[in-house]
């Protein structure tokens, strides 16, 4: 499970940080939290929903794992691995609290910059939501239920993005997330097997299946779709027939950012404007009888209710 040195190093560089001893989980700060901190902006969850930036802890407990390469990914996909490969994991106590641990000595340049907020310097030293959606599918970690139960015990909200391919996973979580997200970054069949690039067979059906779980659960449900000119933004009404599907509570439709890894595969050119990706989640709303609530321009992105 573990990387190899140049790997390991090249992700610190970029920001990560691991945790445990079996090299599958780790913690980055976001952009976000950073910019809360010294009051520069906040990220589009708080403005949505309500989180605040600066508490929010963004993760993920299985950092090589995903089943798909999708184009848009920042992710250096040449480690991916597609499943879990040994019986060798850390346990969910133990990436939490290496994982709070890491984000704060991440953090710790800030307690000598005049320009910090000093209350929110207080607060960040616990944070109180977790992103696991950082890098990996996070349904592949063995004790993901168990994951999501321990930042429920420790009053967190959770936010966890999933690609869908793990049904069972799915259906049988016992501890439910704050709000449950599916990646839907295609309208058929042809396009997500160009875009998104499953790396296991019956990829697009698994996702029909998970979209039709989604209804089932008793927790906040989001579908999020990443939008990538010129290669997704395209059958407005196919999407809709798929969230009809899922039925979620919110549909949050974001601008690819040409960022990361992603730069190797697709261009700036990709990266559609905000007036774009307005335009086309309009598109979508009117097909599946959701209506635009908010915006984050700076984000390029845009939520459906």
């Amino acid at each position: 499970m573990s990387f190899n040195k140049n790997q390991i190093e090249a992700m610190e560089k970029s920001g990560y940080r691991f945790v445990g001893t079996h090299g599958h989980a780790a913690v980055k700060t976001c952009h976000w939290t950073r910019q809360s901190i010294v009051d520069k902006g906040v990220c589009y969850k708080e403005k949505f929903y309500g989180i605040q930036s600066h508490r929010c802890l963004q993760m993920s407990p299985a950092v090589p794992n995903c089943q798909q390469e999708c184009e848009f990914c920042w992710r250096d996909l040449t480690y991916t691995q597609t499943e879990w490969e040994d019986d060798e994991y850390d346990e969910p106590k133990v990436i939490i609290d290496e994982a709070i641990k890491a984000q704060n000595n991440l953090l710790c340049g800030y307690y000598g910059n005049d320009k910090a907020n000093a209350k929110k310097l207080e607060e960040l030293k616990n944070p109180t939501n977790a992103a696991i959606s950082l890098a990996g599918e996070p349904m592949l970690y063995p004790k993901i239920d168990e994951l999501i139960g321990e930042f429920n015990r420790r009053d967190f909200t959770t936010f966890v993005v999933s690609n869908g391919q793990c049904v069972d996973v799915l259906r049988n979580l016992e501890n439910d997330p704050y709000q449950l997200y599916l990646s839907l970054d295609a309208p058929n069949e042809k396009v997500f097997n160009d875009v998104c690039r499953p790396r296991i067979s019956e990829a697009w059906s698994n996702l029909n299946e998970s979209l039709e779980t989604l209804s089932t659960f008793n927790s906040r449900t989001c579908i999020r779709n990443t939008c990538v000119k010129g290669r997704n933004m395209e059958n407005p009404e196919e999407y809709a027939k798929l969230i009809k599907k899922a039925d979620p509570d919110y549909v949050e439709v974001k601008a690819y950012m040409c960022v990361g890894s992603s730069r190797k595969r697709l261009t700036l050119d990709n990266m559609p404007t905000f007036d774009e990706v307005k335009e086309f989640a309009k598109k979508i709303g009117d097909e599946c009888g959701k209506e635009l609530v908010n915006e984050s321009e700076i984000s390029r992105v845009v939520l459906l209710e």
